[in-house]
C-alpha cells in the first residue's frame, strides 16, 4: 500500500469486515468517508478507477477504549494545564496502537483535582476539532468517587463521596458536558433519583466497585444504567444461591459489560464463560484499563505514595498486588484469539463495534451492524492471523505497511 491511496474517492475491495457475511466492497468518497458497503458478488465491473484489494483481509475500524487511566507516564487523574502537549502525545501513541479513541478515565480523588483534570481535557478535546490521524478524546470517564467503600479496590476511601444530588452536581461542576460516562455503585443511592438525573444530562451511568445485590442491579437497569465496569473485578463473584450484579447483568440482554482481557484481572476460562453467556459482541466490549505506563518499558514506576513493578504489561506492588495493566487495547484481540476463546472476527467486535455500540447505543440502534457508516477510512486497519506470528495488524493507509505485532505495539510512540 502507498501513500497516494490517501487520494479519494476509492473502493477497497475483496474485504471481510466484522458484522458482513463473505468479501465486501467498500465505497469510501471525494471526503474520506465510508459511504457504501456491500457484497463482492453484487459488484458488476462498477468498480472505481482507484481500488486497493486486501485479498480477503479482516478490516475494522480503529479500537475504542472507554477506560484507560493513562499513558507515556501521566496518570489522567493528575493531568494540570502544562500537560496538554503530553496529552497530544499520548492521543498520538493510542492512535499508533490502533485506537481511534478514548475516553481518558479519572478514578477517585478530590473535586478540586477533578475539576481541574475536566478542565484540561475539555480544552483539549476542543483543539483536537480539526485533526486527523490521532485519537479523538470523546469524553471523561469518572470511575469515582460514589463507590462502595466495600469493593473500592485501589480508589482512595477518604476521597469517596455519599450518592446524594448534591455531591453529583459539586463533583460535575460547570463540566458535565466533558463527562460521557461515569461509574458508581447503585445501592448506595437511597433516593432513586440519581441515575435518572445522570442521564438526562446524557451521561452513561456504568455500574461497578459495587455489592448490589440482583435486585439492586436490576432497579438500575430499569432507571437507566446500561454498562458494567470491568466485569468481576470489584464486585461480588458468581454464586449460585445468590446472584448479583454481573449475574443480572449477564441475563440482561440491555446491558454491556466492559472486560479486561490481559489474562490477569479475569482468566481466561471465566472470560469465555462471560462472552458466551452474554453473547459476545452483543454484550461484552473490550477496555485496556490501562495505567500510566502505557507506552513505556517495563520497570518500576510511581503509584500513589507506593510503586509499582511493571512486567510484560501486568503492575504488581512489591508484595504482589495485582495494581492493574499497561497493555493496549487490541492486546485484548490477539489473546483472545491466542486461547481459542473466539474467532478473530469476533474478538476484532469486541474492541471496535461493541465498544461504539456501548457508548454510542441509541443512535446507532436503526444501523445495522453499526459504525461503519460515515466514518473516516483513514480509520480502517487490517488484520492477519498466522501460526507462526498470530494476529497482527496494520492501519490500512499507514505510510509503513508493514503489519505490527500486538505483542510489540505497547512500545511505539516513545
Amino acid at each position: 500500500m502507498q501513500t497516494d491511496y490517501l487520494n479519494y474517492p476509492l473502493d477497497i475491495i475483496n474485504a471481510r469486515l466484522p458484522g458482513y457475511k463473505g468479501l465486501q466492497r467498500v465505497v469510501v468518497n471525494a471526503t474520506g468517508l465510508i459511504t457504501r458497503i456491500s457484497p463482492m458478488s453484487k459488484v458488476r465491473g462498477d468498480i472505481g478507477s482507484r481500488s486497493i484489494d486486501v485479498y480477503s483481509s479482516w478490516i475494522s475500524l480503529g479500537g475504542v477504549d472507554l477506560q484507560i487511566n493513562g499513558a507515556l507516564g501521566l496518570p489522567f487523574t493528575d493531568v494540570q494545564k502544562q500537560d496538554i502537549n503530553k496529552i497530544k502525545e499520548i492521543c498520538q501513541l493510542l492512535w499508533n496502537q490502533g485506537v481511534d479513541a478514548f475516553l481518558p478515565t479519572i478514578v477517585t480523588t478530590s473535586v478540586k483535582k477533578i475539576h481541574q483534570a475536566l478542565e484540561v481535557f475539555t480544552e483539549v478535546r476542543s483543539l483536537q476539532e480539526q485533526e486527523t490521524n490521532t485519537a479523538k478524546i470523546l469524553g471523561v470517564h469518572l470511575e469515582g468517587p460514589f463507590l462502595n467503600p466495600g469493593k473500592r479496590g485501589a480508589h482512595p476511601q477518604k476521597y469517596l463521596l455519599p450518592l446524594t444530588i448534591e455531591q453529583v452536581k459539586q463533583v460535575l461542576g460547570d463540566y458535565q458536558d466533558i463527562v460521557q460516562m461515569i461509574t458508581l455503585a447503585p445501592e448506595l443511592d437511597t433516593t432513586g433519583a440519581i441515575i435518572p438525573y445522570l442521564r438526562s444530562m446524557g451521561i452513561k451511568v456504568s455500574v461497578g466497585h459495587s455489592l448490589a445485590t440482583a435486585e439492586e442491579a436490576n432497579l438500575a437497569w430499569r432507571q437507566g444504567a446500561s454498562l458494567v465496569t470491568h466485569a468481576f473485578n470489584a464486585m461480588s463473584p458468581l454464586h449460585h444461591r445468590q446472584p448479583g450484579l454481573l449475574t443480572s447483568a449477564i441475563t440482561n440482554p440491555q446491558i454491556y459489560c466492559g472486560l479486561i482481557a490481559d489474562g490477569e484481572h479475569v482468566a481466561p476460562l471465566m472470560i469465555k464463560l462471560l462472552l458466551a453467556a452474554s453473547d459476545y459482541e452483543d454484550g461484552v466490549f473490550l477496555v485496556s484499563d490501562a495505567l500510566a505506563p502505557l507506552g513505556l518499558e517495563d520497570g518500576v514506576y510511581p503509584w500513589g505514595q507506593q510503586k509499582m513493578e511493571v512486567k510484560q504489561g501486568t503492575a504488581r506492588l512489591a508484595d504482589g498486588t495485582l495494581v492493574g495493566t499497561t497493555l493496549p487495547l487490541l492486546t485484548g484481540v490477539r489473546n483472545l484469539v491466542k486461547w481459542k476463546i473466539c474467532p478473530l472476527e469476533q474478538a476484532i467486535a469486541l474492541a471496535t463495534i461493541a465498544t461504539r455500540k456501548a457508548i454510542y447505543r441509541n443512535s446507532l440502534e436503526e444501523r445495522k451492524p453499526h459504525a461503519y457508516l460515515d466514518q473516516p477510512a483513514s480509520c480502517m486497519v487490517r488484520w492477519t492471523n498466522t501460526l507462526e506470528e498470530g494476529v497482527r495488524w496494520s492501519r490500512l493507509f499507514s505510510p509503513n505497511p508493514s503489519f505490527l505485532s500486538l505483542g510489540s505495539i505497547k512500545n511505539l510512540g516513545n
